[in-house]
């Protein structure tokens, strides 16, 4: 049972303008705006958040990830990451050093962040215009929402037949915590993304591991550039307003080509195998016949958005998708009172600060 803080106790009967769910680098953007539009933290808007602390899903993230192997961090805007890192500081685990500039970037900017509030429904409030956000016995009623979610709590694993059969272990991306723990055993991988390549890399240098993507991995060798980064944001952001599910944008930019790439690729580690297509109890075989024993199974097959809680609000097309509107593809079609940063082009760090901003100016519009 959680502990009922004082803050907490506080939450259960908030009215305010503007409730953001979710701190991680979505919510800090837009908090960040609505307080520089002149709102104030706790009474005119809300930020809450369901992890213990500051530092959104980086908190969780696998030790071996430090700043050298991260895929970039963003500065958050009003205040640089580089504000808060000590001297030589490219080996310092990601899940120490972006939560403490999440931290202080709440206290610089009174940001009053509540937590652990995790909502569990949202939904319309009858006769007043309003929406009501439930979190366990707490009630908060809202004109508008920004919804910051992120992907962290709903990791995506496919199924294949077999699957309930296996008798190896299996565990996702989200669940993995060092290489060391699969010293001895066959590890098939599964995933063509960056995650992907990244723990299959470290895994093979303690262990045999099996490559397995559905598609065709293609690496570059040219560096990403504003171009490719606006390519890919344009084609999420055409099928988002399309009421599409997202695309992977690694799909549009490849995979970067590293030093610790190319020397997993000489140490034969990047021979890339199609999909498997049943499961064994000991292994996977693929429609050929071709069989590979395996002890584990790791999928990096990635996230899905964390939206459930929106359910009652029927943002969802027949597809699954969410038909978005606004600058910045952030306001659902459906309901202009909701904004989701962190869904479609804006999942990114550097597109959620900018349509944190995006968001803000809009539902400042709408509510007048």
């Amino acid at each position: 049972m959680d502990v009922v803080t004082s803050a907490q106790r506080e939450v259960r009967t908030s009215d305010v303008d503007v409730l953001v769910i979710g701190a991680g680098q979505a919510g800090l953007s837009a908090a960040y705006h609505l307080h520089k539009a002149g709102l104030q933290a706790g009474s005119d808007f809300l930020v809450i958040d369901r992890s213990p602390a500051p530092g959104g899903a980086w908190q969780f993230r696998w030790p071996s990830l430090t700043l050298t192997t991260v895929n970039g961090v963003s500065d958050l805007p009003g205040m640089s990451f580089a504000e808060t890192l000590p001297a030589n500081s490219a080996e310092v685990k990601a899940s120490d050093a972006v939560p403490r500039y999440y931290r202080a970037y709440e206290e610089r900017f009174a940001l009053n962040v509540r937590r652990p509030v995790t909502v569990t429904v949202v939904c319309d409030r009858d006769g007043d215009g309003r929406l009501r956000a439930e979190a366990g016995n707490r009630t908060i009623a809202t004109r508008a929402l920004i919804n910051a979610t992120g992907t962290w709590e709903h990791p995506f694993v496919p199924h294949y037949p077999g699957a309930e059969l296996f008798t190896g272990r299996q565990l996702h991306t989200k669940d993995y915590a060092s290489a060391a723990e699969f010293a001895g055993k066959h590890v098939v991988v599964v995933g063509g993304g960056i995650s992907a390549v990244q723990l299959l890399d470290e895994i093979s240098l303690v262990t045999s591991t099996t490559w397995v993507t559905r598609s065709e991995p293609r690496f570059r060798d040219e560096p990403f550039t504003p171009e490719l980064g606006r390519r890919a944001v344009a084609i999420v952001e055409d099928r988002v307003r399309r009421g599409l599910p997202p695309g992977s944008v690694v799909s549009v930019t490849g995979l970067p080509w590293t030093p610790t790439l190319r020397a997993a690729q000489k140490r034969g580690v990047l021979q890339r195998l199609p999909i498997f297509s049943t499961i064994e109890p000991d292994g996977v075989r693929w429609a050929d016949g071709r069989f590979v024993a395996a002890d584990v199974i790791l999928w990096c097959t990635g996230f899905r958005s964390a939206l459930d809680h929106l359910a009652p609000l029927r943002l969802r097309g027949p597809g699954g998708g969410i038909t978005m509107t606004g600058r910045l593809a952030t306001q659902t079609a459906a309901d202009p009172r909701i904004h989701l940063i962190g869904y479609g082009p804006s999942a990114s760090t550097i597109g959620a600060n900018r349509a944190g901003r995006a968001a803000v100016k809009e539902l400042l519009a709408t509510l007048g």
